[in-house]
């Protein structure tokens, strides 16, 4: 007796026209094998998050972290109370002088990475940056490469 090995998806696409499987009620969305523009020295590109946890008998925290994306180093971090456009920029402040950003001749500031928050969507935090002369960069949604990196 002969085996005959067929792909995973020769077998779904045998079955589906058979009508013996139905379609997954979810996109597969498949991701690139790497980060199409990479890092290549500190303090080029700085990603940023909240992390939030719940403290009994306190309440809800945020920890707002910047990290560095070449190092991964955590460069600066703030324990808050709000999610608000304000903690994302007392946590870069903080990351801009504990790195020298603030104070060096440098070439360009660090470009901010982040999700679509609404802290970072906001006009208010867009303003700062401006004035900061930062880049900020938004990653996409469901794109693994640049959420929760």
């Amino acid at each position: 007796m002969r085996r005959v090995f067929i792909s995973e998806s020769s077998a779904y696409r045998i079955l589906k026209a058979a009508a013996l499987i139905t379609t997954p009620d979810y996109v597969v969305i498949k991701a690139a094998e790497e980060f199409k523009d990479k890092t290549t020295s500190i303090n080029q590109m700085w990603q940023t998050d909240f992390t939030y946890f719940k403290i009994i008998g306190w309440g809800w925290y945020y920890l707002s972290t910047i990290m560095d994306d070449y190092s991964r180093y955590i460069i600066s971090w703030k324990l808050c109370t709000t999610m608000r456009a304000k903690d994302v920029t007392d946590t870069i402040e903080l990351a801009l002088a504990t790195s020298g950003c603030d104070q060096a001749v440098v070439q360009h500031k660090p470009r901010l990475l982040s999700d679509n928050g609404s802290c970072y969507l906001s006009s208010e935090l867009a303003d700062w940056l401006e004035e900061q002369k930062m880049d900020h960069v938004r990653g996409v949604p469901f794109h693994p490469q640049t959420q929760g990196s």
